[in-house]
């Protein structure tokens, strides 16, 4: 069972997404269609283009000019570092323009939004710092590669390093580790901002229909509660996705290229990238049997709301009338929120079994996957490193609804609600218009 925001269902929820969002419906499919072409963009047309387009030369970012035949190894390490410099310098040009395009139209459709610069900015900045972190995941693969290889060579050969230069190791990793922990910082300062400034939109939206909502059940329950754990969720939950989307997107590439190192596997024999073939199958897998074992959960924690929400009634009746909240009728519905709460849990068992019993086999998979090749010794511990953490890397992001399901649960019982309150709301406003007609 997987949250859908189909035609159907728009009008339901919209204000959940317009109260904050410049037209959300285009809003989303033009991010992920504009990013789509960008990234296509880059790789298929525009990311050898850096020697005409780039301005790097401006700023002591130049392509160098190609190496002559025969050249030493320092110079075709000086000439790799220059030219890696110069393309990483051209590639935040290509990125900063195309954020730049895609921002100012936003914002110019939106100018006449209260919200239009926190929606559109405030998300720009959240998918740039993302991408950041993602790519300092990225760094630090490259670094535990090199790393491990070089306590092979000690290992191996004692005495062929100095400690200097294995300490120097250490220090180069202490500064990205320090950087990656600044901007993960700001990011969750940053996005708890962004998210309460979203949840201050909704309740603007439901406190302004007030008189119109007031005598719906449970009104002040969904403004209050359900807009704030909307909020929280999607601190969360969002900017997981974010993340696994665009961890998917540098690792797989990664994952594709060591997968050179790995052509066989247990009982299957030669396989064409092997690596991803597995990553992909195995966590397609999980994301089936956790959806199949969880299929009961959403609803039952839908209807656990609704029993909570008559027992939690009864008690504030009875606080101002003395012929409400009796012991009986409390015992009642009180049995009712016991009933379910018990099948809830009854559910929760096997899902935690079938859940924690996949990821924990999951552990292993990629031991089991690369055996033959260790035992080839095909292979240099540092690049088993790189390939485990890349493996981990996109099996992670593939496994997003397996590692996310529970909130997601929680979030389509909040979607429930919040849609069934739309609705009434829409009804009770109609019926106000039909009596003043």
């Amino acid at each position: 069972m997987v949250l859908t925001l189909g035609p159907d269902h728009l009008p339901e929820i919209a204000a959940v997404f317009e109260s904050f969002f410049i037209k959300p419906k285009w809003f989303f499919l033009s991010f992920a269609g504009w990013a789509l072409l960008c990234v296509l963009g880059w790789y298929f047309a525009l990311q050898d283009a850096g020697g005409s387009l780039s301005l790097g030369s401006l700023f002591g970012f130049e392509f160098p000019a190609a190496l002559a035949e025969g050249a030493d190894e320092a110079a075709q390490a000086a000439f790799a570092a220059a030219s890696d410099s110069a393309q990483s310098f051209w590639f935040y040009q290509y990125m900063t323009l195309a954020y730049l395009l895609f921002i100012g139209s936003w914002l110019y459709i939106g100018r006449d939004n209260k919200w239009s610069r926190w929606s559109v900015l405030g998300s720009a900045l959240i998918v740039f710092i993302t991408w950041y972190q993602v790519q300092v995941s990225v760094m630090l693969n490259e670094w535990y590669g090199s790393f491990y290889d070089l306590i092979q060579s000690t290992l191996s050969n004692p005495g062929s390093i100095e400690i200097s230069e294995y300490y120097g190791e250490l220090m180069s990793v202490g500064i990205i580790i320090m950087v990656a922990v600044a901007v993960a910082v700001f990011n969750r300062f940053f996005v708890s901002h962004f998210v309460f400034r979203w949840r201050q939109a909704m309740n603007e939206h439901y406190t302004g229909r007030w008189a119109e909502v007031r005598h719906i059940e449970g009104a002040s329950q969904r403004i209050q509660e359900d807009t704030m754990r909307f909020a929280t969720i999607m601190e969360n939950l969002g900017v997981s996705l974010l993340e696994s989307v665009m961890t998917l997107i540098a690792f797989l590439p990664i994952l594709w290229g060591l997968s050179s190192y790995v052509t066989s596997l247990p009982l299957i024999g030669e396989v064409p990238q092997a690596l991803v073939f597995v990553a992909i199958i195995w966590s397609v897998f999980g994301t089936l049997l956790l959806a199949l074992a969880g299929i009961r959960l959403p609803g039952l924690e839908f209807n656990n709301q609704k029993v909570e929400a008559a027992y939690r009634k009864e008690l504030v009746f009875g606080e101002d009338h003395h012929d409400r909240a009796h012991p009986a009728t409390l015992a009642e519905l009180f049995s009712n929120v016991r009933q379910n709460y018990f099948r809830l849990y009854k559910n929760y068992l096997y899902f935690n079994v079938v859940r924690y019993g996949y990821l924990n086999i999951g552990q292993f998979v990629p031991l089991i996957v690369l055996a033959p090749s260790i035992i080839a010794g095909a292979f240099t511990l540092g690049i088993m490193q790189r390939i485990l953490n890349a493996f981990n890397q996109v099996e992670g992001s593939f496994q997003y609804l397996v590692n996310s399901w529970t909130t997601i649960v929680e979030l389509q019982s909040i979607y429930k609600r919040l849609r069934a309150f739309e609705k009434e709301t829409n009804t009770a406003t109609t019926a106000e218009l039909a009596a003043v007609q």
